[in-house]
């Protein structure tokens, strides 16, 4: 997950959606009385999947618009904090306006559907993609009801922050981490039987011995704290320490998931005040990786210091506890986190937004230009372009391993997002391929660096450990093109022998080489 801390999976700290692209410019229209009656009312904020329901992870977001002066006014409320509307606009393609307060200010953009019921929610200046949001018509009777019922976490209040310090990361990642998250297929309804089926499949598959080693378990664990303050999980896992003993007995390592904030993204309890504690009980429990995630701490803290101390402290609590636990900082890029990621503990963190959101083919796309720096990556220190979708339906096969050869190239942690229970032989055979993971997982941990591009192409490069070369050929655009590598032009020596990784069969070792690429397609090449 990423940018959730008030809509359940993006954040209104961010200025623009990340994953998407615009699909039409927008212009300004005047706004007709009908267009402005269409979105006054009252809007509940719900899961797309299940429109349905009346909260995203128990805790209401909701719209309260009303058409005042000739505009629409009013406010989005979650979690008790108020959010008021300005500049509201009509466009032939909907609606754009400003939610103002605190966090600053962010740019929406909303479209009703036909009949009324519903209306899309972009973050962001455009209508771009597939909408991540969707918000319902509700009856004021109704969304009152539903707001009283709601429980309203504590502590929503500054703590103390520490000075920072460096707190010399230990190398507990040296190659990224390979592994499967839970939150892709299971959501909130993740549970003990479910974790251990993964489990198994991952053993069974043959992927753990090809190098996914973590099994995370993601936001919707959580129980409630004891009078003592003490963390316990719900009913769905009745016994922690059990499956965790169960996943490790399978040559396996486990993560876990927690907030800085007082709730998770999906409104389940957080380690806002209580990181000492939950640190050890997650040691207690044989946890090996920890992904923490900003969420509602966006709603109180402002600024890169607040932001590093938070994720400082709990670093120093993961490293008290005396257990080798591998820390995943998943706040979404923001204020260069690269930077001092490893200081407060970090091993891994976030370039971006959530993946998974919205039209996924878009979500790749975004990433060959929002890759953390490559300056900043290393062992222990990997830019994070969030789990894996290959496997999930919404890309075709050929995007699939273009977004596989993207992460590779770019020293990602490669996460599984996929139900690897269904799982295709021809989704297994882009995961498990050997010489894609070998470029993966190269121990001299350099991120690979677009190096060519004309229009939708691109090449990328990357030095490996053995002093050959990882090569890749991009074709982003929507028509197949001939993509040519002119190996003295990128300043490397002419091969003596190249490796088509994806084909795994050898091709011409000569001055260039020249190659049909697939629309939205990827060759990887590793010469030597």
């Amino acid at each position: 997950m990423a940018l959730r801390n008030v809509f359940g999976a993006i954040g209104i700290a961010t200025l623009a959606l990340p994953g998407l692209v615009p699909v039409a410019a927008a212009q300004t229209a005047p706004a007709t009385p009908a267009a402005l009656a269409g979105v006054a009312g009252d809007w509940l904020v719900v899961p797309r999947r299940t429109p349905d329901s009346i909260a995203i992870g128990g805790i209401p977001r909701s719209f309260r618009l009303t058409v005042e002066g000739g505009t629409v006014k009013g406010l989005f409320r979650f979690n008790g904090w108020d959010y008021p509307i300005a500049n509201w606009v009509a466009r032939p393609d909907g609606h754009a306006f400003d939610l103002t307060g605190k966090p600053p200010f962010v740019k929406m953009r909303a479209r009703a559907t036909a009949d009324g019921r519903f209306m899309d929610i972009w973050i962001g200046d455009e209508v771009v993609g597939v909408a991540p949001f969707l918000a319902r018509r509700v009856t004021a009777t109704e969304l009152a009801a539903i707001e009283r019922s709601a429980p309203r976490p504590d502590n929503m209040t500054k703590l103390p922050l520490p000075a920072p310090r460096d707190l010399g990361v230990r190398n507990l990642a040296p190659v990224p981490p390979m592994g499967w998250n839970s939150w892709n297929v299971f959501r909130e309804a993740v549970d003990d039987r479910s974790v251990r089926a993964m489990a198994d499949v991952l053993v069974r598959s043959g992927l753990r011995d090809a190098g996914y080693r973590y099994v995370t378990i993601d936001d919707g664990w959580q129980g409630q704290r004891d009078a003592a303050g003490v963390l316990h999980p719900n009913a769905k896992f009745p016994d922690m320490k059990g499956l965790v003993d169960y996943i490790h007995a399978r040559g396996l390592k486990v993560g876990i998931y927690s907030s800085p904030g007082p709730v998770t993204c999906t409104g389940y309890v957080g380690s806002h005040g209580h990181e000492a504690q939950d640190a050890k009980t997650f040691a207690a429990w044989g946890f090996d990786l920890l992904k923490y995630d900003w969420c509602s701490a966006g709603n109180i803290y402002d600024t890169r210091v607040e932001m590093q101390a938070r994720y400082q402290i709990m670093g120093a609590a993961l490293q008290a506890t005396g257990r080798d636990i591998v820390y995943s900082l998943c706040q979404y890029g923001l204020y260069d986190v690269g930077s001092w990621g490893n200081a407060v503990g970090g091993h891994m963190w976030r370039t971006g937004g959530d993946s998974i959101e919205g039209d996924l083919w878009h979500a790749v796309d975004y990433r060959f230009d929002h890759n953390g720096d490559a300056r900043d990556a290393g062992p222990s220190a990997w830019n994070d372009a969030d789990m894996m979708l290959v496997g999930i339906d919404g890309l075709t096969p050929e995007e699939y391993r273009t977004h596989y050869t993207l992460w590779t190239m770019a020293a990602s942690p490669i996460i599984l997002g996929n139900d690897l229970r269904v799982m295709t032989p021809a989704v297994k055979a882009i995961v498990a391929n050997p010489g894609v993971i070998a470029v993966g997982q190269d121990r001299a941990g350099v991120q690979g660096r677009r190096v060519a591009q004309a229009g939708a192409t691109e090449i990328w490069s990357k030095r490996l450990a053995d002093g050959s070369t990882a090569v890749a050929l991009f074709n982003r655009g929507a028509a197949p093109a001939a993509m040519t590598v002119d190996w003295r032009s990128l300043g490397l020596p002419v091969p003596k022998r190249v490796r088509d990784l994806w084909h795994d069969a050898d091709v011409p070792a000569a001055a260039d080489y020249t190659v049909q690429v697939p629309r939205h397609g990827a060759v990887l090449l590793r010469a030597s």
